[in-house]
């Protein structure tokens, strides 16, 4: 029994002593850049965003339908005391017309909301994780890199590219969202 005392009084001990060593020695460096980015999933297809393009993450927001000539408008959504037009990201991507999407994100570039069917986490990856899409057909443009997470690789949306490109898939009549 004396023995065990006299170990926990030592561990307890060189326990203090490695904590105090902690504030004396300097900061440690993160290795390379970090690029923080959102899996996401439309239908069966797997995407990323970068989290820098993202102004706020959404789920089970509801939307108001709006009438409108262009398919991927959803709707518009309340966001901070602001309307927000809410664009289905599959049909700008050339899926088809999904079910209601669960999620939405609203871009940092406009107030722009982008509803989508499935979050799947997180992802943090060195930059030097996101490689140039060597194929000359990107997502329609939208997505210029990708990166390869656990189990899928994903194109990286370009969230600026996919919002620009909405002044150019209006129907003809019909009002930008940025106006």
């Amino acid at each position: 029994m004396t023995e065990s005392i006299e170990a926990l009084s030592r561990r307890a001990a060189e326990l203090r002593a490695a904590f105090d060593r902690s504030f004396a020695a300097p900061p440690r460096e993160e290795g390379a850049a970090r690029q923080d980015l959102l899996a996401i999933r439309i239908g069966a297809e797997a995407y990323a965003v970068k989290l820098g393009q993202v102004r706020g993450l959404f789920a089970d927001r509801k939307f108001t339908r709006v009438p409108g000539g262009n398919a991927a408008l959803l709707g518009v959504a309340g966001f901070r005391g602001t309307l927000v037009p809410v664009y289905s990201l599959g049909i700008l991507l050339g899926h088809a017309a999904p079910r209601v999407p669960r999620w939405l994100v609203v871009a940092a570039v406009a107030p722009i909301a982008l509803a989508f069917d499935a979050f799947d986490g997180h992802v943090r990856a060195g930059v030097d994780a996101i490689l140039l899409r060597q194929s000359p057909a990107p997502v329609r443009g939208y997505a210029p890199e990708f990166i390869r997470t656990e189990g899928a690789v994903r194109p990286v949306l370009h969230l600026p590219s996919v919002i620009e490109a909405l002044d150019t898939t209006q129907a003809p009549g019909a009002k930008s969202p940025q106006e």
